[in-house]
Formats: structure tokens, C-alpha cells, sequence
């Protein structure tokens, strides 16, 4: 370790995107690639045209970027607002921070909220990974509270006991994803109960990424809750994964707060044009939304009818997909085993500690992923 580096950073391993960056092992020569929740389409022709047409026209390369991101804040407000059918209280564009990526929105928040050793945040697990993992970075405490092994309810008898005797530093923000990931279960009337009853000094970042598949939002609470924040994506429905453009939607004066700590020209020139032509053409990006809910049902039907595989009801554009105990083997092995066989053959899904979550591809990738799991079940 070198002397200058702090010294907690020794015991944290890099997050590794793409599994199939890993070519220690033999591996089949292309991969369904359906571990990261991306969307299998890729922009269509004409849109691609005509983002080549604006950075061969419009960008100017030796100039920086717009740095206040004035015109797609006003874009997506205008988005925002149509998607939650909101009339009364309007999104404005002063309700809305552009981020590379949620990444850099979540790891803004932390600076604003924790450093320091003035906070800490709590997350139930298992939830997405990169909260816990940002803010240790930052060297901010993070504090874990179980799932329901059954239907992945937040227990919220430990959370209030942990913002209870959490007290030094105190828990100062609260995550949570609507609908979850990896478990792709929404939140349930008693956990948004909950976070209404949370005080104004602790944070609530709610995650919508998967909105559009699940349709559910709490974007209407909004104007109610000065400490509540909404995180989203152009990464999944949008199909910008590429690109790296988030947003969140909060108070005035959380945005305001969020502008003093980003990054100056935090976003390129050819992202902001990304974003901006996918909601101007959102109609027919969207489109591909009804196929991927169907897709994912038929995913859930063919395998549930495997009795070694338990699958739960998903709002998302993934499956999480479980295995039965057996006497045999451990569920930790027989996963691991079913994962490195998916992958031999050709498909990367996403290996968790209890589960396998696997993104809804396209039709072909999808019915490869049903034989190739079920034919491991029956020769394992």
C-alpha cells in the first residue's frame, strides 16, 4: 500500500462492470450479455443519424459543454411531469440536477449530507450496491438492515431501530429503491408510510431507474417532502447506458445544494445531445417497453414451472431468480455452478449472494436463457 494513500482503501475491491471483462477462463465467443439491466435495443437507425448529424453540425468539440444543463433540465421537467400525470405543482426546472450517471447524483448527495463523520446512511440489503459502496469510499458509515427472505419487504422494525441508536455520527440518508434491485419487488404501502414519517434532518433518496417498467412513481409526494429525493436514469428505457446521463428530482434547495458540489461541464457535449434527442423521439425508445414487460412474464411462467427455481413477481426489466435448498449441495455452490455453466454457454447474468438476477433480453436471448438454465437444473 502506498504511505500516501488512506489506509481503509486496502480492504475494497474495484466494482467490476462486465463480468465478461474476466477472460481467465475459456468462454463462448459472444455473450448474451443480460447482467447489467441494460436495454437489449440499441437506438434505432434515424436516431443514431441524427445525433451523428448534431455533433457534425451542432457540437463543437473544442468548446466546453453546456455547464448548467439548462435545456435538458427543462426537458425532463416537462418529461417528469407528463409521465406522473402531475397538473397541480408542476416539476420546473428548478427541480432538477443532471448527473454523469445516478453515480455521480448518489455520490454528490453523500458530500452534501455525510462527510465529515457528520452522518451516516442506511440501506436494507439487498439493495443496489453502489450506495454502500460510494459512500465507504468517502469513508461514511453505512448501516444495513435486513430483507423478508419471502417477499423482500425493508424489516422496518430494525430500521427505526437503527436511526434509533445510530447516533455517532447519526443516520442522516435513508435509500431506498422503488422498485428494488436486485429483488424487483416496489415499494409496499407501510414502507412509503414509513419514509412519510422520517424527519426533516434525514435525507430519503428514493431510486425510480426502473420507472418506466414499473410505472410507479412517488414523484407526487415530492412537493410535500423537502428531504425527499428522486433518482433517475436514461440507462435503461432510454437506451443510453453508453452515455451516462441521470437525473434527480428534489426541492429547490436540495437542487441548489446539489449545484454547489457537482463537478464543473460534469457531463459531455454529445450526452446532453443524447438525452436531449431520447425524450424528444421518448415515444418511440418507450415503444419497446410492452414487449419487454411480456417477455419478462413469459421468463417468470417457463421457469417457475422448474420446481428447483422460485422466482417472485418483478416491476422491473429483471428476474431475480432463487434456488430450492437441497440436502446435496449448498445454494451458495449450486449457484455458483449454474452461473459458470450460463456462462460457458454464453450468457452473463448477474451472480448475487442468494440469487441469480438475470435482465430481460431480446425474444432469442430470452428462450436461449430459459433452455440453458433449465437444462443445467436437470444435469445438475
Amino acid at each position: 500500500m502506498l504511505p500516501f494513500i488512506r489506509s481503509d482503501l486496502a480492504q475494497f475491491t474495484a466494482y467490476k462492470a462486465h463480468p465478461g471483462s474476466d477472460t481467465s477462463e475459456p468462454v463462448a465467443i459472444k455473450y448474451d450479455r443480460i447482467d447489467t439491466n441494460e436495454s437489449p435495443y440499441d437506438l434505432p437507425t434515424d436516431i443514431k443519424e441524427k445525433l451523428a448529424n448534431n455533433f457534425q453540425e451542432i457540437i463543437e468539440s473544442n468548446r466546453y459543454p453546456d455547464g448548467g444543463h439548462q435545456k435538458l433540465k427543462e426537458a425532463i421537467a416537462v418529461y417528469v411531469n407528463e409521465s406522473a400525470n402531475l397538473t397541480n405543482l408542476p416539476i420546473t426546472d428548478s427541480n432538477i440536477s443532471v448527473g454523469n450517471g445516478s453515480d455521480e447524483l448518489i455520490r454528490s448527495l453523500l458530500i452534501a449530507t455525510c462527510l465529515k463523520e457528520e452522518g451516516s446512511i442506511l440501506v436494507a440489503n439487498p439493495t443496489f450496491s453502489m450506495y454502500g459502496i460510494l459512500a465507504k469510499t468517502l469513508g461514511i458509515s453505512v448501516v444495513s438492515v435486513d430483507r423478508d427472505e419471502q417477499n423482500f419487504e425493508i424489516d422496518l422494525k430494525a430500521a427505526k431501530l437503527a436511526i434509533q441508536d445510530t447516533q455517532n455520527p447519526p443516520i442522516r440518508v435513508v435509500f431506498v429503491v422503488h422498485p428494488n434491485s436486485p429483488t424487483a419487488n416496489c415499494l409496499t404501502t407501510a414502507e412509503i408510510e414509513w419514509l412519510n414519517s422520517l424527519p426533516e434532518d434525514i435525507l430519503v433518496v428514493i431510486d425510480e431507474a426502473y420507472f418506466e417498467f414499473s410505472q410507479t412513481t412517488l414523484v407526487k409526494d415530492l412537493s410535500q417532502h423537502s428531504n425527499w429525493i428522486i433518482l433517475r436514469t436514461f440507462s435503461k428505457a432510454f437506451r443510453l447506458a453508453a452515455m451516462r446521463v441521470g437525473y434527480c428530482i428534489a426541492h429547490p434547495e436540495a437542487i441548489a445544494i446539489l449545484e454547489k458540489v457537482r463537478l464543473p461541464y460534469n457531463l459531455p457535449s454529445f450526452s446532453l445531445t443524447s438525452a436531449m434527442v431520447a425524450l424528444e423521439n421518448r415515444q418511440v425508445l418507450l415503444n419497446s417497453i410492452p414487449e419487454t414487460i411480456r417477455e419478462r412474464e413469459k421468463m417468470i411462467t417457463e421457469l417457475s414451472s422448474n420446481s428447483a427455481l422460485e422466482i417472485i413477481t418483478s416491476s422491473t426489466n429483471f428476474i431475480y431468480l432463487q434456488l430450492k435448498s437441497t440436502e446435496n449441495q449448498s445454494l451458495e455452490t449450486k449457484l455458483k455452478n449454474l452461473n459458470q455453466t450460463l456462462r460457458h454457454q454464453g450468457t452473463l447474468v448477474r451472480l448475487l449472494p442468494n440469487a441469480l438476477r438475470i435482465t430481460v433480453g431480446t425474444p432469442e436471448e430470452n428462450l436461449r436463457t430459459i433452455e440453458r438454465i433449465q437444462n443445467a437444473i436437470k444435469q445438475a
